[in-house]
């Protein structure tokens, strides 16, 4: 506003000079000329307002698909390719990167948040700052196994894939009921085969553990029928206990088999 503003200023000045000289001078100059000057002015004041409005600042998330020494392109939420101009002032930055991070270092399938200057006409982004970001994992699946002296259990996803949760001291742990809705709970109410939702980062080191920030049981929810328990029959069925076992139904209550 502030740059346009001066621009309007310079250009009146420019005319009411314009004006003056012709209001002083010998001879007289013609009201047609004084009308061409002016319409050019106009037309000049037109024409840098509409450069100054063809550019905004905007800033986006989104996924890398490719990226160059001068460019990086990514899908954005609504699935749209966008398109990233990068130049020597664009600052990069990476909250897990040792050093210097710079546009080499972007790797495919990474989230960026991008903050630039959004050309309206080439529909490009100058990119000023470019931010990686290590997003939250949202994780549902079934307790597996729990080490109760390490405080980290072991869940099965809906996948049918295994991860290791390390419970930290940060970690908010709730249950959740129809009749007491959302309440606080603890590692000790973690009980296998138990339906579970977890949100947490991963690991660093160990892309198959999860640092979760909030765990949620369901414990009258049953769990994904898809999901392959150890010990459950291909239908998802916990297999029959041998006799003279006790099988426990996860609510602290233990059922023996009947024997004849």
């Amino acid at each position: 506003m502030t740059k346009k503003l001066t621009i309007f200023t310079c250009l009146l000045m420019i005319a009411f000079f314009f004006f003056k000289v012709s209001t002083y001078a010998a001879t007289p100059i013609p009201s047609t000329d004084l009308q061409q000057k002016a319409q050019k002015l106009l037309e000049l004041v037109a024409s840098d307002t509409a450069k100054l409005n063809l550019t905004e600042k905007r800033g986006i998330i989104g996924t890398v698909t490719d990226s160059s020494n001068t460019q990086i392109t990514v899908n954005d939420a609504q699935g749209n390719t966008r398109f990233i101009d990068v130049d020597e002032l664009t600052k990069f930055s990476n909250p897990v990167a040792k050093g210097s991070f710079g546009i080499s270092d972007i790797q495919k399938g990474s989230t960026v948040g991008v903050l630039g200057l959004y050309n309206k006409s080439s529909r490009r982004i100058l990119a000023r700052f470019v931010n990686v970001m290590i997003l939250p994992q949202f994780i549902h699946g079934a307790v597996s196994t729990v080490d109760s002296k390490n405080f980290n259990f072991t869940i099965i996803t809906d996948e049918n894939k295994n991860m290791s949760i390390d419970v930290e001291t940060v970690t908010k742990t709730s249950s959740y009921t129809l009749s007491d809705g959302l309440t606080r709970s603890g590692f000790s109410k973690i009980t296998t085969g138990e339906n579970i939702v977890i949100i947490g980062y991963p690991n660093k080191k160990d892309t198959t553990k999860i640092l979760p920030s909030f765990i949620i049981l369901l414990p009258e929810i049953p769990k994904n029928p898809a999901i392959n328990m150890p010990g459950s029959t291909s239908s998802g069925e916990v297999a029959p206990s041998p006799a003279g076992t006790t099988t426990s139904t996860g609510s602290g209550k233990s059922l023996t088999p009947i024997t004849r």
